[in-house]
């Protein structure tokens, strides 16, 4: 299930939203607490996010700015600000679209989906970004994004970095210490359990989009990507 975050503080305009999107199918989690969009952000994970420019504390340029220092996922600003230099501002912090209240819940949705097609599905590829493909399971690097079929997962830099290294070795193992060195500058003084617990992470976001056991444990040795998933997800 994809997931849309809303950061709007008119409380009447993001129900609104909530409940129309959530309709279609999306799962939908809105911001109350506008003094920390990035935790609710790191939280959810979400594949696009419609942002309101005046917030509380802090505007909506600046949250788009913060959250394009860890993701590339669609932004669509939705702002009773109607002025052409608001626009602009909005696509030069980082926004991909942006939409003037009132507006209609319809357009709203044909936005969504557009930016979801054009970042993770039918027209993903076609840019020119890395994208790295075994049987179906797609991971999109600069976008922070792992998709299969239809289902789409966020990640964070470090579990992008573990699912990039196994797929790249595919079938081979990715060592430990491989894999520590791609994951951290210096890992002299990492923990024993810290990649640990990122495989972990991984395994979980791999569940997330329908994959049982597709990372074996090697023992002495490392890690290796196993193609678990049926040929027939393959798009």
């Amino acid at each position: 299930m994809q997931k849309i975050m809303i950061v709007e503080d008119d409380p009447k305009i993001a129900e609104h939203l909530h409940i129309h999107i959530e309709k279609y199918g999306y799962g939908v989690s809105v911001v109350t607490d506008f003094d920390h969009v990035m935790d609710e952000f790191h939280k959810r994970q979400p594949q696009l996010v419609l942002l309101d420019i005046n917030l509380p504390s802090y505007d909506g340029y600046y949250w788009c700015r913060q959250i394009r220092k860890k993701s590339v996922c669609p932004v669509i600003f939705i702002s009773a600000r109607v002025g052409e230099m608001d626009q602009i501002m909005a696509l030069e912090n980082g926004g991909d679209d942006f939409i003037t209240k009132p507006f209609h819940a319809e357009v709203v949705m044909a936005k969504i989906r557009s930016h979801l097609r054009r970042a993770y599905g039918e027209y993903a590829t076609r840019a020119s970004e890395r994208v790295l493909e075994n049987t179906g399971l797609k991971l999109f690097p600069e976008r922070l994004a792992l998709t299969l079929k239809m289902e789409t997962v966020s990640l964070s830099k470090k579990e992008s970095d573990i699912i990039e290294s196994l797929m790249e070795r595919y079938p081979r193992v990715a060592g430990r210490e491989d894999l520590l060195e791609k994951l951290w500058d210096d890992h002299s003084y990492v923990d024993e359990n810290t990649l640990n617990v990122n495989i972990t992470r991984v395994r979980k976001k791999f569940q997330e989009i329908g994959i049982q056991d597709a990372i074996e444990t090697v023992r002495g040795a490392g890690y290796r990507l196993v193609v678990t998933w049926n040929k027939e997800d393959e798009v």
